[in-house]
């Protein structure tokens, strides 16, 4: 018994369609009030941005379910709008809260949105609008990512969009420490961006999953700034971890994508489970002791007990390796990476029998 259709997305947002682009205005109180689990007091206290993010596709067809920019499609007129709400994780809480305890569905058969996937709980950044805006250019991004100076970068980038596409080209780099760091640079630089506006870093994530692709480049960099960016912010971007498990059966692009997975293991090890990861057990015992190691620190963090036997097996090897821990580099053996691993696991076995 609602005016629009709505649903919810993975990402926590609430949406509605409005077929005719005459009622706007009545879809985003509906978006609203139905975001806030339908407590109306709640909706109207919420400020945009301090609390919530809005999003809207014009020329939407609700038949066809695409974007046409014409507005018209075969002979039929074109009107449509989706209107997008996602409250902030402190005020996602509030509403399921209010929703739970008044028996409340307010976004129709879609998954539930839980603590975990719930929206980034930092604090939107503000700058000083009398400020003098800041230009981004290639040595400025240069020297800012060799000093380490991610501040500077999250308000270079709040000033001027194109810090991302300089950031990305830094990522190209034959030196592989250089590209896991500046791959985890670029995430936190990302994560701190997409309070604001998560459209210009998912377009960002698009490109790179496009050089990926593409078999006449190389991919340097590429899949290691993907699993940055979902690591740092797998409440919006975490459905983008399915495309980069992908990317295993490549040789080439198979290390930065268990480096990735573990990373966004340490805050959502469910987005790994949700994967195909028993295909990573014969990892385990690769020739490559930097794989062995990933894949190991990798179901470690996602508790996957399935594998205890076979990580019991590495305690033996010594192996030194060196991997990169969001954007630093440790220096372990192949065996203590192992008996972390056994660690958590048995962690999750005792919480279990408890």
């Amino acid at each position: 018994m609602r005016e629009f259709p709505m649903g919810r997305c993975e990402c926590g947002a609430t949406y509605v369609a409005e077929a005719t682009g005459h009622n706007v205005g009545a879809a985003m109180v509906e978006c609203l009030v139905n975001a806030c689990g339908g407590n109306w007091d709640l909706a109207w206290d919420l400020l945009p941005e301090d609390d919530y993010l809005v999003g809207q596709i014009d020329d939407y067809d609700e038949v066809t379910h695409q974007v046409v920019q014409k507005r018209n499609l075969d002979g039929r007129a074109v009107r449509g709008v989706l209107y997008f709400v996602r409250l902030h994780r402190d005020m996602a809480e509030l509403a399921s809260r209010y929703e739970k305890k008044h028996g409340l569905s307010t976004a129709g058969p879609a998954n539930e949105v839980d603590a975990g996937s719930a929206p980034f709980a930092g604090t939107v950044r503000r700058l000083d609008p009398k400020r003098k805006r800041q230009k981004a250019n290639k040595k400025i991004v240069q020297d800012l990512v060799g000093e380490g100076n991610v501040e500077a970068l999250i308000d270079l980038y709040l000033d001027d969009r194109r810090t991302l596409r300089f950031l990305q080209r830094l990522l190209y780099t034959p030196d592989l420490a250089e590209r896991y760091r500046t791959a985890w640079i670029l995430g936190r630089v990302c994560a701190e961006g997409a309070q604001l506006e998560p459209g210009p870093v998912a377009d960002l994530l698009h490109r790179l999953f496009e050089a990926c692709a593409d078999s006449a480049s190389s991919s340097w960099g590429m899949v290691e700034g993907i699993g940055a960016i979902i690591a740092n912010r797998p409440d919006i971007y975490g459905a983008f971890t399915r495309h980069l498990f992908a990317y295993m059966g490549d040789p080439g692009t198979r290390e930065a994508v268990l480096w990735g997975m573990g990373e966004i293991a340490v805050s959502r090890p469910d987005l790994i489970r949700a994967q195909p990861f028993y295909s990573l057990f014969p990892v385990l015992t690769h020739e490559k002791p930097v794989l062995r190691a990933l894949t190991v620190r990798l179901l470690g963090r996602i508790q996957a007990k399935e594998a205890a036997l076979q990580i019991m097996g590495l305690g033996h090897d010594y192996t030194e390796v060196a991997i990169f821990e969001q954007g630093g580099l440790r220096h372990t053996t192949v065996a203590e990476l192992a008996d972390e691993a056994l660690q958590h696991i048995h962690q999750e076995e005792e919480y279990v029998h408890r």
